[in-house]
């Protein structure tokens, strides 16, 4: 599996709905980044703050210049839906995530622990017990 290359793919697919914040994130937001908060609607993420309409892509994603990457605006402060992705290889395929490699679509569950290990320090721990 390959190191991340920025190619936006998840962001993009992603930003313009099926993405969530927790009760918690959004109460942070309101008090410590109102203008990410400024996004949010009823609960839910990515809507214009001027017109109330969903929109069809994260607001905090932008294209870098002269390159085909993308950044994102709010890394630091962005919901645990887009800090825990990708979860699973499947997940991936289905994105076309240019993270995988053909040996990573042969052998899946290597893979996926491959990228269990990638995402620890993303990822809550796990209850072992």
């Amino acid at each position: 599996m390959k190191d991340c290359n920025q190619c936006g793919k998840c962001c993009i697919r992603y930003g313009g709905g099926g993405l969530s914040a927790s009760a918690d994130e959004i109460e942070w937001w309101e008090t410590h980044r109102p203008d990410i908060a400024s996004y949010v609607k009823n609960g839910e993420i990515w809507f214009d703050p001027d017109t109330g309409e969903a929109l069809d892509r994260c607001p905090w994603l932008t294209k870098l210049p002269d390159q085909e990457k993308y950044s994102c605006g709010i890394y630091y402060d962005r919901p645990n839906d887009c800090r825990y992705y990708p979860v699973r290889v499947e997940d991936m395929i289905q994105d076309e995530c240019e993270m995988l490699e053909p040996k990573d679509l042969a052998y899946l569950e290597r893979a996926q622990k491959k990228l269990d290990e990638l995402m620890a320090d993303s990822r809550p721990a796990l209850d072992k017990r």
